[in-house]
């Protein structure tokens, strides 16, 4: 029992230097969307076209070893895409896109990755991935100045109301400044199962920005 309480006090004073040496460190990022979305059904898929919009958000980023932390955040999200041709049809309702239209979502996104970092010069590359949970908190297609809103919920021609898939990302950092990209790819349909249809509707999107740790 003596034994295993010194190595517990040991592996707890470690830790405790560790974390003194290399403590959690806060930061916000913004940047660029470009964002599609995959239409798939009966073993068919089909892309649409990637609109620009943009997201803004924090992170902290823990330490778990030298060279590996796992960094958490929360971002205000853009997503969706662009058509060109067609009709939009949510609610009941539906939206004609003789010249172009885009569908807007908009969510709270929670992602938690694992990153690796490597001194690089004067800064460090960093790289990583993980999961990713978003919370949609307003949708609405627009075509030719017209706009409809998506009603989010449960309902058959609603959006719903969550999303997750899988984040990948990468930049480089120097001092308190970073450049990233990343890539969000959903994993989920964003509208409900459709009666004797297998349709998913899945967000992806490329992002570009900077970041400034404190």
């Amino acid at each position: 029992m003596k034994k295993l309480v010194l190595s517990l006090t040991l592996i707890a004073g470690l830790s405790t230097a560790v974390l003194a040496q290399t403590p959690v460190k806060f930061g916000v990022k913004a940047g660029v969307t470009f964002s599609n979305m995959t239409l798939s059904t009966m073993g068919v898929s089909a892309s649409f076209d990637s609109k620009t919009s943009f997201y803004v958000g924090g992170t902290a980023d823990i330490p778990v070893s030298t060279i590996f932390s796992v960094q958490p955040g929360l971002t205000l999200i853009n997503k969706g895409t662009k058509v060109n041709g067609g009709d939009f049809d949510f609610d009941g309702g539906s939206v004609t896109a003789n010249e172009s239209g885009t569908i807007n979502s908009m969510y709270i996104e929670v992602p938690v990755n694992l990153l690796a970092n490597f001194t690089a010069g004067s800064g460090k590359v960093f790289f990583g991935a993980g999961p990713y949970y978003a919370f949609a908190v307003d949708a609405y297609a627009k075509s030719g100045g017209v706009k409809q809103d998506i009603e989010i919920g449960s309902g058959e021609d609603n959006f719903k109301r969550s999303d997750f898939g899988i984040n990948f990302l990468g930049g480089y950092q120097l001092n308190r400044v970073n450049i990233h990209a990343g890539y969000g790819l959903g994993l989920s349909s964003v509208i409900p199962d459709q009666q004797d249809l297998d349709v998913k509707f899945k967000n992806k999107v490329f992002s570009v920005g900077l970041g400034f740790t404190f």
